[in-house]
């Protein structure tokens, strides 16, 4: 006599979190207290840096946009993230960036987490231009010009004034209507009290007096917003916007004046604005900084410059965060994902008919003569 068959545990029924249960987290916690457990995630991952097998991401491009897989793993955890990007969208009504993600068990393969990822993704970005620029941007820095003031923009300016004491943000789009949302966003935010806003006229002025200047733009062009002329002794750049073949915003002179730093060298080199550069140029990854390998800045005169193309380690650190978080919250829900077995080697069970079809019968015998 055979053993029942223990069915599967609870885990086979992932968490799902949608962006209204993402949302209800960032409202719960606080949206500082959340961008908070997320940066020291992300800094705590960087540390380990070596633990994770990891791949540059694959992209699928077409003429008006890029579709993007970005997996990783360590010993215990996968992850995964779906994400595109789409600059026209805004016209058809759709989000530029549309995301979401898997967390799953490495000894088993079972899903743990389904998530949204289009507002995860604007904190986990932010949250990692803040990691970053706390390595590298002189101690002191108070103003900031953030060019580009679309989707992720408030996530920025907020990150930056709440974890690294940012005061004064100076503002600037090719679009005066993405300037006067974002404006509108932060005035009516009371996370916002205390920070000042300046709209400028021309990335010229808004650079102009920066110590901390992040590029966020969206068009997929080989763009040049930043240029040589524009630099100042001792500022901090967080190239954002470039992300992949073709998209870039900073001139390649301005990299070649400055100590450039990047997450994952391989997808940088292909995707960030050192695209430009030839693959002998010098750079350093972000995580040899933060475990004290090697120095960031150099002296509070040096030019320093974060390529940021965003790494799937970070959507991992978000992920496992969020994970955490929304257990502890009890949001989210299970979701039905996969298949509940009484006999995990008997699949056709999910198919097999429960009753014969009434006016109807099967001959066994044609059954036989027909296979």
């Amino acid at each position: 006599m055979t053993s029942p068959i223990t069915p599967l545990n609870h885990h086979s029924n992932p968490l799902f979190l949608s962006p209204q249960d993402v949302a209800a987290l960032i409202s719960r916690q606080g949206f500082a207290t959340t961008l908070q457990g997320l940066a020291a995630c992300i800094h705590q991952d960087f540390l380990r840096w070596n633990s994770f097998d990891k791949a540059p991401r694959v992209a699928s491009h077409s003429l008006d946009g890029v579709i993007e897989l970005m997996p990783i793993a360590d010993a215990s955890r996968y992850a995964f993230k779906y994400v595109n990007g789409h600059p026209k969208n805004t016209a058809k009504g759709l989000p530029t960036v549309m995301a979401f993600g898997v967390l799953a068990d490495v000894a088993t393969g079972e899903p743990l987490l389904l998530s949204e990822m289009t507002l995860t993704t604007a904190l986990r970005t932010a949250a990692t231009s803040v990691v970053a620029a706390r390595a590298l941007a002189r101690p002191d820095s108070r103003v900031m010009a953030l060019i580009g003031n679309g989707a992720q923009s408030e996530f920025q300016a907020l990150a930056f004034h709440h974890l690294l004491d940012i005061t004064d943000i100076r503002l600037y789009d090719i679009d005066p209507q993405a300037t006067a949302k974002l404006m509108a966003n932060l005035r009516a935010n009371p996370d916002a009290a205390g920070l000042r806003l300046t709209r400028c006229a021309s990335v010229r002025e808004a650079v102009r007096g920066a110590d901390i200047v992040t590029t966020i733009t969206a068009d997929k062009t080989n763009a040049a917003i930043i240029t040589t002329d524009m630099l100042e002794a001792g500022m901090h750049i967080n190239g954002v916007g470039g992300d992949c073949p073709g998209k870039t915003e900073i001139h390649a002179d301005v990299l070649r004046a400055a100590k450039v730093f990047v997450e994952f060298e391989p997808q940088t080199r292909i995707e960030g604005d050192l695209q430009h550069l030839p693959s002998d140029f010098a750079v350093i990854e972000l995580w040899r900084v933060l475990s004290g390998q090697t120095v960031g800045r150099d002296n509070t005169t040096q030019i320093t410059l974060f390529d940021s193309v965003g790494f799937a380690m970070e959507d991992f650190s978000a992920l496992r965060y969020l994970y955490t978080q929304a257990q502890a919250l009890q949001l989210g829900a299970p979701i039905a994902l996969m298949a509940q077995l009484s006999d995990p080697k008997d699949l056709y069970q999910l198919i097999r008919p429960t009753a014969a079809v009434p006016g109807r019968s099967v001959d066994a015998a044609a059954v036989t003569e027909a296979f």
